[in-house]
């Protein structure tokens, strides 16, 4: 996808599933399939699982031609950003304020999204060419933390991150996020440890339903 069919195809799905785990790469591949049978079509790996690049690359490969994005989170410099990118990334995300790797990003035409907590560090998220600003930990605030940072600062793309389950997900959507950022509470650790797909399958499911 171009740098714009990403954008909107991030927005369109609202979900994005955030994995962070030291498993086999092959448990990682099943966890996608899951994910992606329960209707989520937006996966982060981030940089804290072990091997992160050579599973991004794999499922790029894997997933070619399929209407699924393969993102890259928690990346911390340029480097690792144009590793990101080598390895096909769709999307860039950083967990704090990093100008220098939404720079890379932008002129590598990836799509990139900025992480930030406060109303400061959010614009200057978006003011450093953050096609989105992630705002993490949305779990202190909540929605209606949102709802007030985007009452004089109507422009800024927030995803939410952190601390969203299928119970909520639609009150942070409704406080004006365009798209969520859900980790634990949708594929973690354990359930992947034991190999539980079904289950991840069907709280993806409950995502999906609680959104739509």
């Amino acid at each position: 996808m171009l740098n714009d069919e990403v954008k909107e195809f991030i927005k369109s799905e609202k979900i994005i599933a955030v994995i962070r785990a030291d498993l086999k790469q092959e448990l990682f591949f099943k966890a996608v399939h899951a994910l992606f049978e329960g209707g989520i079509r937006c996966i982060e790996i981030t940089m804290t699982t072990p091997g992160a690049l050579t599973i991004i690359e794999s499922l790029k490969k894997e997933w070619k031609g399929k209407e699924i994005l393969i993102g890259t989170g928690t990346v911390l410099d340029t480097t690792t950003c144009r590793l990101a990118i080598l390895a096909g990334t769709d999307f860039i995300v950083t967990p704090t304020l990093l100008p220098e790797v939404i720079s890379t990003a932008k002129n590598y035409g990836v799509v990139s999204m900025c992480g930030g907590f406060t109303p400061t560090e959010l614009f200057r998220a978006w003011q450093s060419g953050a096609d989105f600003v992630k705002l993490f930990p949305a779990s202190v605030g909540g929605p209606e933390y949102i709802k007030a940072v985007l009452g004089p600062l109507p422009h800024l793309p927030i995803v939410p991150t952190g601390g969203i389950h299928h119970e909520n997900a639609r009150k942070f959507l409704e406080a004006g996020a365009v798209a969520l950022g859900v980790g634990g509470n949708l594929a973690n650790k354990n359930l992947l440890a034991s190999e539980n797909y079904k289950l991840i399958t069907e709280t993806a499911q409950l995502y999906k339903s609680a959104i739509s």
